[in-house]
């Protein structure tokens, strides 16, 4: 261990940690990080993890990443880490060309999480069908499984009863329709009713689960009728986790709307809106706005991320990793705890014939870090930087565990 981290971990013992201020929202396990470095973390008593959520995969490029460091340093030497949107600064304006460039957007809305990013396409959705068909056309259609945040408007669109319940009323005007369910989404998609269909091309907290290509494309096709938007949320599974820059381009359709947010900034807070010029047209100032959205050192940092998740090389190695990975995860198998192995690129979920929460707790243990989707899934999101060696040594660890 460095000097550094020693003189960190030296610091901060986890006997001495005390969150009783905390809001308990969370169930926070024992360790207490203090460090990381590659796709390692480090608690206050200097033993390392093998992170295998990439903090809920935010952290695509990995721990202590030299590139990030820079370029937030830079961020920060220039004094302005913030400005308001009420005036110009340059690294938001060159980060949303990046991303147009890269995408089928012609225009870009920056803010600060995926649950804000997802909020705002409703609201642009709205406006520019609204503006078309009246106020009748306000409904958003989401698919069952779905997770697009906890705000008002995106838990509405939220397919987890247990969470909506107690916050009750909801945005209105949401439906649901099963995953691959041509009938229902014919029957759901209305040209006098539907402003957006919203769909995760890859569901996480739903279970990992990869939507149909064809079901995408039938989606697509049937918005375009209706006049109505169609969002996909690529706030997980976007920006090179599923071996592309963009979910979306395995399902060969163009949406009019995505959403992303996660490893966007490499660690720090920033979600962002894609959206055609045809829907921008009908977003007027003051119809939203944000504090921080794109504020100019996290657009700094974002832009390096961007650049490096979107080279072809760096993809390409994202596709071999996910193969080695599937590779390995699929010979547990029909072990009696391992179902089945399911996923794209390295978002994968293992289907379990067993709660997945005491196998969570067990890697925990062993010095792994994996997280859930669902009650019997175990669900991993490795830093898409992640060395090979500690690929395979949590590979190991996972045999151990699902023994």
């Amino acid at each position: 261990m460095s000097s550094v981290l020693s003189a960190i971990t030296g610091s901060a013992a986890a006997a001495d940690y005390d969150d009783s201020a905390l809001l308990g929202v969370y169930k926070l396990p024992a360790p207490v990080f203090v460090a990381g470095r590659g796709s390692r973390l480090i608690d206050a008593e200097g033993r390392e993890y093998l992170d295998f959520t990439s903090g809920l995969g935010v952290n695509a490029l990995g721990y202590g990443d030299d590139g990030i460091a820079e370029a937030l340093a830079v961020g920060a030497a220039s004094g302005l880490l913030h400005a308001s949107n009420l005036f110009r600064t340059a690294p938001a304006a060159e980060l949303a060309r990046e991303l147009v460039a890269r995408s089928f957007a012609d225009k870009v809305f920056f803010c600060n999480s995926g649950g804000e990013a997802n909020e705002a396409a409703f609201k642009f959705a709205r406006r520019w069908a609204g503006a078309a068909g009246g106020a009748a056309k306000h409904e958003i259609v989401a698919l069952h499984g779905s997770f697009h945040g906890r705000l008002f408007g995106s838990l509405a669109a939220t397919d987890r009863p247990a969470y909506q319940e107690p916050f009750r009323p909801l945005m209105p005007g949401v439906r649901f329709i099963p995953v691959g369910d041509e009938a229902a989404a014919r029957a759901a998609i209305s040209a006098e009713r539907t402003a957006a269909v919203i769909a995760e091309p890859v569901q996480g907290e739903g279970g990992v689960h990869p939507i149909p290509a064809e079901y995408l494309q039938l989606l697509r096709e049937l918005t375009t009728q209706a006049g109505a938007a169609f969002i996909l949320d690529e706030v997980q599974c976007g920006l090179g986790r599923t071996g592309r820059l963009f979910a979306y381009e395995a399902a060969g359709v163009v949406p009019d709307i995505v959403t992303l947010a996660k490893p966007l900034a490499g660690g720090l807070p920033m979600g962002a809106v894609l959206l055609t010029e045809t829907v921008a047209s009908a977003i007027l100032p003051g119809d939203h706005g944000t504090t921080f959205g794109g504020g100019p050192a996290v657009a700094r940092v974002a832009l390096e991320v961007v650049r490096r998740l979107a080279a072809p090389e760096f993809l390409a190695e994202v596709r071999w990793k996910a193969e080695r990975l599937r590779a390995a995860l699929e010979r547990l198998v029909g072990n009696g705890v391992v179902r089945s192995v399911r996923g794209v690129g390295l978002m994968i979920g293992i289907e379990l014939s067993e709660p997945a929460a005491p196998r969570v707790a067990a890697a925990l243990e062993r010095g792994l870090l994996v997280c859930s989707a669902g009650e019997r899934v175990v669900r991993l999101l490795p830093p898409l930087a992640i060395e090979p060696a500690d690929l395979d040594a949590g590979c190991a660890i996972l045999a151990g565990v699902l023994a």
